[in-house]
C-alpha cells in the first residue's frame, strides 16, 4: 500500500501580510501529500495571522522577537513532524500539486533539494525564478527572472533553490543544520544548496511544481547590508582554499567596485556596517568554515562547473562598456578553474 507522504510548511509572517489568506489556503488545499503548515509569527503587524480560518492542520507559533528569515525558519522547522520539510513564501500560492511534484524529485536518491517553478503574479506565464544562478564572486539573483514560463520547461540542476518554493527531507535538513541564524535574511538558501551539493546531492528545478509569486524588488539600506554581509560570509565559509584562492582576484575587484557603487547610491555606511560585523564576529566565520568544510564529500573541483562568470544585467545594471569586463571574467574563469 502506498503512503501518502507527509509534508510539513514552514511559512513566516512579518510586516502587513496582504496575501497571507491566499497563501496559507493554496497550501492547505495541495493535493497529493497530508500536510501541515506551520506559521511563524515573526512580527505580522497587520490581523493576517488573527483572521487565519481555523484549521487542525495549521499551526502559529511566536518566537519572543523577529528571528530574521533564516532564524524563524529554524524556529518553525523545529515543530514540524513530516517526513517532508518545505519552504514556501508568505506572499506566494502553491498550485494544488506543487508540493507533490517536488516531493517526488526530492524523493530520489541523488537528489537533496526539489526548487520550484516560481512564477510571477502579475503574470503566471512569466518566471520569477527558474532556480537562481551563483557568480564565483558569491553574487545570487533570481534566475529567468522576466521570461516565459516556455523557455524553462524542462527539469534541470541548478546552483541554488529558490527559498519561495522548495522541499527536501526533514533528514536532510537535520543533517545540514539547517539555515545558519547568523545570515539573518538572504542568501541563506544559496548557502544550503551549496552545502547540499557539497553533501553529493543535487539541486533540481522542478518545472511542474507551479509556486505563483506575488513579487516585488525591493532595495533598502538593511538589505543592503545583508546582502553585501552574507555574500562575503557565504564566499568565507562555504569556499574551500583552492576556491577561494582563484576567486580572490575577481571577489576583491568586485569589492572595489562595490564600494564605488555604495558611495554614488548611499549606502556606504551599510557596506562599512558588513565590514564591521565580519570583523566583530571572525571568530564565528572561521569556525563556521570549520564546521562546513569538515562536513563536506565532493571537493570544489567537482562543483564548479555551478558557478557562472556572467552576470544577468537584468539584475544588476552595468555601466556602458562593460560587456568587456563580463568576457574578461568569463575568460578568466574559464583559465583559473581548472586549478580548483
Amino acid at each position: 500500500m502506498t503512503t501518502t507522504p507527509r509534508v510539513s510548511v514552514v511559512m513566516l509572517a512579518f510586516g502587513d501580510e496582504p496575501v497571507l489568506r491566499l497563501a496559507v489556503d493554496a497550501v492547505l488545499a495541495s493535493t497529493g501529500v497530508d500536510v501541515d503548515l506551520v506559521l511563524v509569527d515573526n512580527g505580522c503587524t497587520s490581523s493576517a495571522v488573527r483572521d487565519l480560518r481555523p484549521d487542525p492542520r495549521l499551526r502559529v507559533v511566536v518566537p519572543e522577537s523577529n528571528l530574521g528569515f533564516a532564524g524563524g525558519v529554524n524556529y518553525g522547522a523545529r515543530s514540524a513532524e513530516g517526513e517532508w520539510l518545505a519552504l514556501v513564501n508568505s506572499d506566494a500560492e502553491v498550485d494544488r500539486e506543487a508540493l507533490s511534484e517536488l516531493v517526488s524529485v526530492a524523493a530520489r536518491p541523488d537528489v537533496g533539494i526539489a526548487s520550484g517553478s516560481i512564477r510571477l503574479a502579475s503574470d503566471p506565464s512569466t518566471m520569477n525564478s527558474a532556480g537562481n544562478p551563483v557568480h564565483v564572486v558569491g553574487l545570487s539573483w533570481a534566475g529567468g527572472l522576466g521570461e516565459p514560463a516556455t523557455a524553462h520547461a524542462e527539469e534541470a540542476d541548478v546552483a541554488s533553490a529558490s527559498g519561495a518554493g522548495l522541499v527536501l527531507s526533514r533528514a536532510l535538513w537535520t543533517q545540514l543544520g539547517g539555515f545558519a541564524d547568523e545570515y539573518f535574511a538572504y542568501h541563506e538558501d544559496v548557502d544550503l544548496s551549496w552545502r547540499t551539493w557539497q553533501a553529493g546531492l543535487r539541486v533540481v528545478y522542478v518545472p511542474d511544481a507551479v509556486v505563483v509569486h506575488h513579487y516585488e524588488f525591493s532595495r533598502n539600506p538593511l538589505k543592503m547590508f545583508l546582502l553585501e554581509k552574507n555574500r562575503q560570509v557565504f564566499l568565507r565559509t562555504a569556499y574551500g582554499p583552492r576556491l577561494r584562492a582563484v576567486t580572490w582576484l575577481p571577489v576583491t575587484a568586485l569589492d572595489l567596485a562595490m564600494e564605488l557603487v555604495a558611495r554614488s547610491q548611499g549606502w556606504s555606511a551599510e557596506k562599512r556596517r558588513a565590514r564591521t560585523w565580519l570583523r566583530e564576529n571572525s571568530d564565528w566565520v572561521e569556525s563556521r568554515r570549520r564546521q562546513v568544510q569538515a562536513a563536506r564529500t565532493v571537493p570544489d573541483r567537482d562543483l564548479v562547473h555551478l558557478l557562472t562568470a556572467h552576470l544577468d544585467q537584468q539584475v544588476f545594471p552595468l555601466p556602458r562598456g562593460a560587456g568587456v569586463l563580463q568576457w574578461a571574467m568569463r575568460a578568466y574563469w574559464s583559465a583559473v578553474r581548472r586549478f580548483v
